[in-house]
C-alpha cells in the first residue's frame, strides 16, 4: 500500500496521493496546462485506503456466501392452496429445475432397435416415466401398432437422435449394426438379449455385441425383465443386474431403470454378461432341492404302499382291489409326504442350534449342506401346504366314491336278503378317537394354512420381527406336534396288531411318524432352561472362551 500524503494547493487540502487509480494518464493530461507536477490527487478521487480494505472483505464474504449458495444449489418449491394453507413442499435442485422447465421438446429421446412384444412393452414403460421414446426399425412404415407418444424412424435417424440405445433384437440378428457403426460411434447400446439354452454360443451375446460395434459401450441389463412384467407394470421393486466396462454408461442405464422402479445391481464389467443372461434360464432355482424331496417321497411311499396294499392282497387274499391306486393310495401318500416335508422344514433349526451350542459361538459357518437346507425351509413348508390342500380335497370325495357307495348298498341288501340284523353297539373308546382325529386334523390344516399366509411377502412385509418370528416359530412348531398327534391317533389301536405288518413291514404312517418325532424330541430338549439359557446367550454374541497354547484360557471381553 502507498503512504498517503496531503498537498496544498490555493491554500487548501487536496488530499492523499492515489498512484492506483486506474485513470492516473487521463487524470495527468487534464492537468498539461499546470505548472505544476502531475497532479498529486487523482480526479478520480478514490476511497481510502481503510475504505479500500473494507471493501475487499466485504466482496470476498459476499463470493464465499454465493459460493456456499451454489453447493448447495436447492430451491424449495411450495404449493399454497387458496385457503393459505400448504399443500406440498418439495426440494429440486437448479439444474433439474432448469430442466424440468425446459420442457419436453429438450429432453434427449432414448431409442429402442426392435418392435416386437419386449420393444413395444419396454418403450410403452418409458413413456409412462416421462421419457421420449424414439423406436429404430428396418421397415418404419411397416412395423405395426406402437405405444402412442413413440416415435419411429430408420436405424441411422433413431441412431443419430439418442445417445442410448436399448437392443431388444435377437444375436441372430446382430449383423445389421455393423453398417450402422459409424452411427453408433459414441453411442451407449444396452443388450437386453438371451438365449434358449446356455453355452448356446461360444461368447456372450453383449461380448459379441461389442465386437461387431467396437466404437460403441456396451451394457447388459434388463434382460431379466419379460415383456409380460413389464406391459403389466409388474416392476416395483424387482432386482435387475447390470454390467459393463463403462462406470458412466452402467451408470446412465440404471438412472433409467430406477425411473421404472426398479432396483439395480451392478456385476461389474461386461465379462459377467454369460453369467446375466444365464439367469432367465434358471427353472425355479430355490424350489429345485423340495422338489426334488418331495417327489422322491411321495414315488418311495407311493410304491411302498403298492407293495403292502395291492400287490399283497392280490398275492395273499386273491383279491383284485387295484382300483384303490387312483385315490385311496393317492389319500395315504399326501399326508405322509406333508408331514415329512413340515418336519424337514423345522429340523435344520434344530441341527444349527446344536452346532451352535457345540462350538460355543455363532460367527463359524454351517456346513454348506446345512447352509443350502435352511435357505429352502420357506419353499419346504409351501410344498407341504400343497400337499396338506391335496389330502383334504381327497378326504371329502371318498363318500362319493363308486367303490363305497357299492359296499354300503351291497351290505344293505344283504342283509334284507338273508333277514339279518347287525348288532350295533355303540363304543365310547371309538367315538373318542375318531372325534378326536379329526378335530386334530381340522385345526393343523388351519394352522398350516396361517403358516402359508404369513410367508407370503405382502402379508410377512406388514408383520414386525417378534410377530413373524412367534407365528413362523412358535405356531410351526404347535402345527408340527398336532399333525403329528393326528397320525398317532390314527393308528393308536394298529401299532400291536400281527396284521398291521404285512409281509413284516409297518405301515406308511409307523414311518413318516419317525421324523417329526425326532425333530419334536430336540426341539423340547433346547427348551430345558439351562440349554435354552447358554443357546441364548451365544445368539446374543457370547462365545465359549477357546483354549490356547500353554494350558490358559482366552476370555472373551463383550
Amino acid at each position: 500500500m502507498f503512504t498517503p500524503r496531503t498537498y496544498v494547493t490555493d491554500g487548501r487540502t487536496i488530499g492523499p496521493v492515489e498512484k492506483h487509480c486506474r485513470n492516473y494518464e487521463e487524470c495527468s493530461e487534464q492537468f498539461q496546462g499546470s505548472k505544476r507536477r502531475k497532479p498529486p490527487v487523482c480526479v478520480h478521487f478514490k476511497k481510502s485506503a481503510e475504505e479500500e480494505t473494507k471493501e475487499r472483505s466485504n466482496r470476498r464474504m459476499r463470493h464465499q456466501k454465493s459460493r456456499q449458495r451454489e453447493c448447495f444449489n436447492m430451491t424449495v418449491a411450495s404449493g399454497v392452496r387458496e385457503d393459505g394453507k400448504f399443500e406440498s413442499v418439495s426440494l429440486h435442485p437448479l439444474e433439474g429445475r432448469a430442466a424440468a422447465t425446459a420442457g419436453p421438446q429438450e429432453q434427449q429421446p432414448l431409442c429402442i432397435f426392435g418392435t416386437g412384444d419386449l420393444g413395444r412393452s419396454l418403450g410403452l414403460r418409458l413413456l409412462e416415466t416421462g421419457c421420449r421414446v424414439v423406436y429404430g426399425s428396418r421397415g418404419p412404415h411397416s412395423c405395426g401398432p406402437l405405444p402412442q407418444g413413440a416415435q419411429v424412424m430408420s436405424h441411422e435417424a433413431a441412431a443419430k437422435a439418442a445417445r442410448l440405445i436399448f437392443i431388444c433384437v435377437h444375436r441372430e440378428h446382430y449383423a445389421f449394426m455393423g453398417a450402422l457403426a459409424p452411427y453408433l460411434e459414441g453411442k451407449v447400446l444396452v443388450d437386453l438379449s438371451n438365449n434358449l439354452k446356455k453355452d448356446m454360443y461360444p461368447e456372450a451375446n453383449a461380448v459379441y455385441l461389442q465386437r461387431v460395434v467396437p466404437g460403441a459401450t456396451v451394457v447388459k441389463g434388463l434382460n431379466t425383465l419379460s415383456a409380460w412384467a413389464l406391459q403389466n407394470g409388474l416392476l416395483t421393486g424387482k432386482q435387475v443386474y447390470v454390467c459393463g466396462n463403462n462406470a458412466e454408461a452402467k451408470r446412465a442405464v440404471a438412472e433409467v431403470a430406477t425411473k421404472m422402479g426398479l432396483a439395480v445391481s451392478d456385476r461389474g464389467s461386461l465379462s459377467a454378461a454369460r453369467d446375466l443372461e444365464d439367469f432367465p434360464l434358471r427353472l425355479f432355482p430355490e424350489w429345485r432341492l423340495p422338489l426334488q424331496i418331495a417327489v422322491g417321497l411321495a414315488a418311495f411311499f407311493y410304491f411302498y404302499l403298492l407293495i403292502r396294499d395291492v400287490i399283497y392282497a392280490y398275492v395273499e387274499q386273491g383279491k383284485d382291489i387295484s382300483y384303490r391306486i387312483m385315490v385311496s393310495l393317492a389319500n395315504k401318500v399326501f399326508p405322509i409326504v406333508s408331514l415329512v416335508m413340515l418336519s424337514l422344514c423345522y429340523l435344520p433349526g434344530v441341527v444349527a442350534a446344536f452346532f451352535q451350542l457345540y462350538r460355543g459361538t455363532k460367527y463359524k459357518r454351517f456346513p454348506n449342506w446345512l447352509d443350502r437346507w435352511m435357505l429352502c425351509r420357506k419353499q419346504m413348508g409351501l410344498v407341504a401346504l400343497g400337499f396338506a390342500f391335496l389330502h383334504a380335497i381327497y378326504t371329502f370325495i371318498i363318500p362319493i366314491r363308486y367303490s363305497v357307495r357299492h359296499k354300503l348298498i351291497s351290505r344293505v341288501v344283504d342283509e334284507m336278503k338273508n333277514n339279518k340284523t347287525t348288532p350295533f353297539d355303540f363304543n365310547d373308546t371309538e367315538a373318542w378317537g375318531t372325534d378326536s382325529f379329526y378335530a386334530l386334523g381340522i385345526l393343523g390344516f388351519f394352522l398350516y394354512v396361517l403358516l402359508g399366509l404369513t410367508s407370503l411377502p405382502s402379508v410377512g412385509g406388514s408383520l414386525s420381527w417378534r410377530e413373524f418370528s412367534f407365528i413362523q416359530s412358535k405356531m410351526g412348531h404347535l402345527t408340527l406336534f398336532i399333525c403329528t398327534a393326528h397320525g398317532y391317533i390314527y393308528g393308536w389301536n394298529k401299532f400291536l396288531r400281527p396284521s398291521t405288518y404285512k409281509w413284516y413291514t409297518p405301515p406308511g404312517y409307523m414311518l413318516c411318524l419317525a421324523v417329526p418325532s425326532v425333530v419334536l424330541v430336540l426341539k423340547m430338549l433346547i427348551l430345558v432352561p439351562c440349554v435354552d439359557r447358554t443357546l441364548t446367550r451365544i445368539r446374543q454374541g457370547w462365545e465359549r472362551a477357546p483354549s490356547v497354547e500353554g494350558g490358559q484360557s482366552k476370555a472373551t471381553n463383550l
